[in-house]
Formats: structure tokens, C-alpha cells, sequence
């Protein structure tokens, strides 16, 4: 039996200093998966995360 679609999805977070940063510690893009209710939170989530590339706590914004 499928359930319904529920109302919590899972979201990728990505790292926004490692994107527009040319000249930076090492090549990658840090990434965090996590889960958001979509009733409660429609619009895009932005969370401070550690980054292992910058090597510093940033804000990590959702991806589409």
C-alpha cells in the first residue's frame, strides 16, 4: 500500500561562500541533507553549518 505525500520532504543544503569563492582552501562544494515541513516552512531554508572547505561555520542555503 503507497502512503500519501506527506508534508515533510528532504532538502539538500549547500554551502553559499564555497559556490562564489574562486580562490579557496580546496576544490568541493559542501552539502548537508536534511528533512523541512512544507506546510510550515514554504519558502527556502537557510541554516548556519559548518563547511570542511572553508573551515568555518556559514549559512547553507537550500538547493533546488
Amino acid at each position: 500500500m503507497a502512503k500519501n505525500k506527506g508534508s515533510r520532504i528532504i532538502v539538500v543544503l549547500e554551502c553559499t561562500e564555497c559556490r562564489s569563492n574562486e580562490e579557496k582552501r580546496s576544490a568541493g562544494v559542501s552539502r548537508y541533507s536534511t528533512t523541512k515541513n512544507r506546510r510550515n516552512s514554504p519558502g527556502r531554508l537557510e541554516l548556519k553549518k559548518y563547511c570542511r572547505y572553508c573551515n568555518k561555520h556559514v549559512f547553507h542555503k537550500e538547493t533546488k
